[in-house]
């Protein structure tokens, strides 16, 4: 590692941070949640920011011409390799408004708190990695590589078409890692469970539920299911691995019927499994099929159940010493941060990136509360240390000292 300045990236840090948090507070008041509200305003505030800084930014559109997200590109004068800071701008939905005490668009500051719906995932982090982009942009002469900073949308509905678009853009320089500005003050989350998640079409003679008949109807036999799939036997944590959770399993929805009087021939499931190193997707298949066909055996009918594979994911974990976790721990450090490096138990966009051969962290930042729930908040007392070590770790992977 370089030699660093922690007393010039604090003062740089606190010189920014009147002007991030009204950024972020102009993002949250432009309501971009999932798969309900139009991306278009909150990434016109970000593209207006970037252009009155004259810096270097384009839009990024997936297969259908959609708008996902905004592509930030310093160039270093040097030769060297790409990295990249990522920052959803779309958000969770807002579930029961009038269980909020504030209105969950308002951007507000209370009591050292900025409120609102995305002010821990990821609006702030948006903000912060902007700023340090017109930091780096005044002294690109003297980076090696370049830096990018992925402004996306489509994150919180899963598809991740802004990262998506980003990857599958033949433009942009292929990053040798990305840091994702998920919130937390305790950790630098280098890892996460992969996934592999199925729909399962159980099959039954329909009748009506007075017949004289006997009919057992595909509820009945998608609870067994559900029965044999809550019982089947996980691994453990593989301690060989070094990777510190086990596989899970979770049914997460069943739907069948309508009505009292018909015992319905269909009914569907979701099936989401939490696959590690030790127990991958084809394990994952295997078992749910094992259960599927055990089903079949046990109460037979003319269609057989159906398994349709919808998504897999697949884990991830870097070394403590891998970059760029090295530098986000060592920089977290220097700052007088006690955080360690954490493997989640939910899978995120690091596992898109790992599934690329992207190493990336996918979590370091303010402390928060209400993620995804009422009253999202970000505590801002943080946020000078936290940009700081941001900074620290791109001017260390850029050799920029």
């Amino acid at each position: 590692m370089v030699g660093r300045n922690v007393s010039e990236n604090l003062q740089q840090a606190q010189a920014r941070t009147a002007s991030v948090v009204e950024l972020a507070q102009e993002l949250i008041r432009r309501p971009s949640r999932a798969g309900i509200d139009d991306y278009g305003p909150v990434l016109t505030v970000l593209e207006k920011w970037l252009s009155a800084r004259t810096l270097p930014h384009r839009r990024l559109h997936d297969d259908t011409g959609e708008l996902v997200g905004l592509l930030v590109e310093i160039t270093g004068g040097r030769p060297g390799s790409w990295w990249t800071l990522d920052a959803c701008v779309d958000t969770a939905p807002y579930g029961d408004e009038t269980a909020w005490s504030f209105p969950p668009a308002c951007g507000d500051l209370v009591d050292g708190w900025l409120l609102g719906r995305g002010s821990a995932d990821s609006k702030l982090a948006a903000a912060v990695f902007c700023h340090i982009a017109a930091d780096l942009h005044a002294r690109a002469a003297d980076l090696h590589g370049g830096l990018a900073v992925l402004l996306d949308v489509d994150e919180h509905t899963g598809g991740f078409g802004g990262a998506r678009a980003y990857l599958a853009d033949e433009a942009a320089a292929r990053p040798a890692g990305v840091m994702i500005g998920y919130p937390g003050l305790e950790d630098v989350v280098v890892g996460g469970r992969g996934l592999w998640r199925a729909a399962i079409a159980v099959h039954a003679p329909s009748g009506h539920s007075g017949s004289s008949r006997t009919v057992v109807g595909a509820i009945s036999r998608a609870a067994r299911l559900v029965r044999l799939l809550d019982t089947a036997e996980l691994p453990a944590v593989d301690g060989a691995s070094g990777f510190p959770l086990p596989p899970k399993l979770s049914v997460t929805s069943l739907h069948g019927g309508q009505g009292f009087s018909v015992t319905p021939d269909l009914c569907e499931l979701n099936v989401d499994i939490r696959t590690t190193p030790g127990f991958d997707a084809h394990d994952a298949e295997t078992l749910v099929r094992k259960a599927v066909a055990e089903l079949d055996a046990e109460m037979p009918v003319l269609d057989p159940t159906e398994v349709t594979p919808i998504t897999t994911w697949p884990p991830f974990r870097l070394r403590e010493d891998e970059q760029p976790a090295a530098a986000l721990l060592s920089a977290a450090a220097e700052a007088g941060l006690m955080v360690r490096a954490k493997t989640a138990g939910p899978s995120n966009i690091g596992n898109l990136l790992a599934g690329e051969g992207i190493p990336a962290t996918a979590g370091f930042g303010l402390p928060y509360e209400g993620l995804h729930g009422i009253d999202e908040r970000a505590h801002l007392a943080e946020l000078p240390q936290i940009y700081a070590v941001y900074r620290q770790a791109v001017l260390d992977l850029l050799h920029a000292g």
